[in-house]
């Protein structure tokens, strides 16, 4: 029956069809998706800024990878508590203005997570502090030289109040109420967009809005690696004031500036979700359905239960929800490639910088310019697939398999791709006896000042490597370190700067590895979607949307970024120290770094496709049995990829939700 709320009708025309809604431009569905594909591009680039400036954050903050991983998913955190509630009421509220509220509570957001760069001094890199002093300000081997810790204490303390502090807490912050803010945008997003738009089209729109949520990081990844092009206090300093150039490891690029371009992006882009309504017509079904049936959802018995009800039957619903096999089977997959995506989207830059020698720009540059976009284009072409040969839940899981099994033959050599850590005197591999060389220099242990020898051994600073004087241009950088007591018998000389991995001939072959591992993953993406919003009753569609985030930031990308950063830190060789206290790692042991990286990754894709194969299993097992074949959830076949007639008699659900 009709609510009160539902378009008036006239009484005595009750045998004339129902008047449709005009179609504005807010009651098509269409502009529906196109808004909220821009929606999410904008919310998602924030993202993209924190993953592309990941391990420029841990540089400037002194942070370890583990740390810096912690931030990376902290954002999960108050949505992982508000997911399922926001889902589950996601029929009973105006789900448009709750998009748009979340994201200007994300404007915010990303304005905060800009304040500790204008709340911090300028960046002190290692060497700055010591220059203050009387003390070695020229970082050369000086025989008899007094290297006196506390001439630099308070600076020290200076730096500690004014950066760690501070800004760790307010980046905290800052991905908290992103994470908040979040909350309704894609999963509101995606049940309004199933509930309205037509059967035959709801894959495409599922797969343009999926694609999105990899558009918007590779927009992030393009933008930070243009921003990291900038030194961090371009706008504090002048020209000739910036010492470091962007292949020095201690150099720095202005992370925060990506924020406040998204803060700018999100306020725009949530203004249109005020004046969507809160239902519309089915799409391309103005005629044959009536009002009634855009109000569905809302005259479901488990959408009248009061709050109190629904956390008292909260363990029931999810249990029912969790009791479909399939269901439960195609989340746990999603978890899998979820956890490996989350690894691969904060540190696959900072891999790339450290494996092949390359700056941190044009780490991010090949993350959001070469491999999201192909991810985008596997996942177009998954929902392309399924609404062009209208797959059933069978058909859609042999689909995935084929996928995760052909990305699995691809992701394995990658393992293969890369070459070991350089030769660093005192370093790798690890020998006191190199440093006797420059044991009478009283070489500061803080000092990382990275010089390449002639011999190609590199060292942490010219002391060191036991240099004595330098060679400067016009702008009294050094160019040349020479006489240098441990390069070649101290008779060489050594160049500022890393000497390197000497990799970098192998990035193309790995991109294009990586690449095609991702395309063919991606594929799997818009089918599992559909895969679950199909083999769940209509009344809990919702739920089972929040349900799944709910175990996608609990199992992935909660943990996932704090495993791969612990997993990175066990490979560290050299920890830096600043003011006494550990910071972020100088060296890593890059044949571990690669094994352990790219082995959690391969192991994700093998769990991955272990669902997808027990789905599989599981399908195949209820296409001999007739009640399994005839079972469907919401008019659309698990098995047999065929719809019903349209005449077909309306059927009843049994208490689990299962029709019969």
């Amino acid at each position: 029956m009709m609510g009160n709320n539902d378009l008036s009708v006239n009484p005595d025309s009750a045998g004339s069809p129902a008047p449709t809604r005009p179609r504005g431009l807010f009651n098509s569905i269409k502009f529906f998706v196109f808004c909220q594909s821009l929606l999410q591009l904008a919310q998602l680039l924030v993202s993209g800024c924190m993953k592309s400036s990941i391990s420029t954050i841990e540089r400037r903050y002194g942070l370890s990878s583990q740390k810096s991983g912690m931030l990376a998913s902290f954002n999960e955190v108050g949505n992982t508590i508000l997911i399922i509630f926001v889902s589950f009421f996601g029929s009973r509220v105006h789900r448009p203005r709750c998009i748009g509220g979340g994201a200007l509570l994300a404007c915010l957001a990303s304005l905060l997570m800009a304040m500790p760069h204008l709340l911090s001094g300028v960046y002190d890199y290692t060497g700055r502090i010591s220059s203050s002093s009387s003390d070695n300000s020229s970082g050369l081997c000086l025989p008899g030289s007094a290297h006196l810790p506390s001439s630099s204490n308070h600076t020290c303390r200076a730096q500690q109040t004014s950066t760690r502090e501070v800004a760790y807490p307010l980046l905290v912050l800052g991905q908290l109420l992103l994470g908040i803010g979040a909350v309704p945008i894609q999963p509101f997003g995606i049940s309004y967009i199933d509930d309205h738009a037509s059967r035959k089209n709801s894959p495409l729109y599922l797969g343009i809005l999926l694609a999105m949520t990899s558009i918007g990081p590779a927009f992030g990844f393009i933008m930070g690696s243009f921003m990291l092009r900038y030194y961090v206090d371009f706008d504090k300093l002048s020209a000739d004031q910036i010492e470091l150039d962007s292949r020095d490891l201690r150099w720095v690029g202005a992370w925060w500036l990506g924020f406040l371009v998204a803060s700018c992006l999100l306020f725009l882009t949530a203004l249109p979700f005020l004046f969507f309504p809160r239902n519309m017509l089915k799409e391309d079904h103005d005629d044959a359905e009536s009002p009634v049936d855009s109000k569905q959802l809302q005259t479901q018995p488990l959408q009248e239960l009061t709050l109190p009800q629904f956390l008292k039957s909260f363990p029931s619903i999810a249990m029912r929800t969790l009791r479909s096999p399939i269901y439960l089977l195609v989340v746990l997959a999603q978890v899998n490639l979820a956890a490996l995506l989350s690894g691969l989207a904060t540190f696959m830059a900072k891999f790339i910088e450290r494996q092949f020698n390359q700056t941190v720009a044009y780490s991010a540059m090949m993350i959001g310019g070469v491999l999201i976009p192909l991810v985008v284009l596997g996942t177009i072409l998954g929902g392309v697939l399924m609404r062009r040969f209208n797959l059933s839940v069978f058909g859609a899981s042999k689909l995935c398999t084929v996928a995760i099994l052909l990305c699995t033959f691809s992701a394995v050599p990658l393992l293969l791709v890369g070459c070991s850590t350089q030769k660093v005197s005192g370093v790798f591999p690890h020998s006191s006896k190199e440093l006797v060389c420059s044991a009478g220099c009283g070489c500061p242990l803080e000092d990382f000042n990275p010089v390449c020898g002639s011999d190609g051994v590199e060292f942490r600073s010219p002391c060191h490597a036991g240099c004595s004087s330098v060679e400067t241009d016009p702008n009294n950088k050094p160019t040349n370190y020479t006489s240098c007591g441990c390069v070649s018998g101290g008779l060489g000389s050594a160049l500022p700067g890393t000497c390197g991995s000497g990799c970098s001939h192998l990035l193309p072959p790995f991109m294009a590895l990586l690449s095609l591992t991702s395309f063919i993953a991606s594929f799997s993406q818009t089918p599992s979607y559909m895969m679950i919003l199909r083999t769940v009753p209509a009344e809990d569609k919702s739920f089972a949307v929040g349900v799944q985030y709910m175990l996608f930031r609990v199992l992935a990308f909660l943990p996932g970024p704090v495993l791969y950063g612990s997993v990175i830190d066990t490979t560290c060789i050299l920890w830096g120290r600043k003011c006494g206290k550990q910071t972020s790692c100088h060296y890593y042991n890059l044949d571990s770094f690669r094994q352990r990286f790219l082995g959690l990754q391969s192991f994700f894709v093998c769990g991955g496709l272990l669902c997808f194969l027990l789905t599989v299993f599981i399908l195949r097992r209820r296409a001999g049995c007739p009640d399994a074949v005839s079972s469907q959830k919401g008019d659309y076949e698990l098995v047999s990829g065929q719809k019903p007639p349209a005449d077909a008699p309306s059927r009843e659900k049994d208490p689990q939700g299962v029709q019969t």
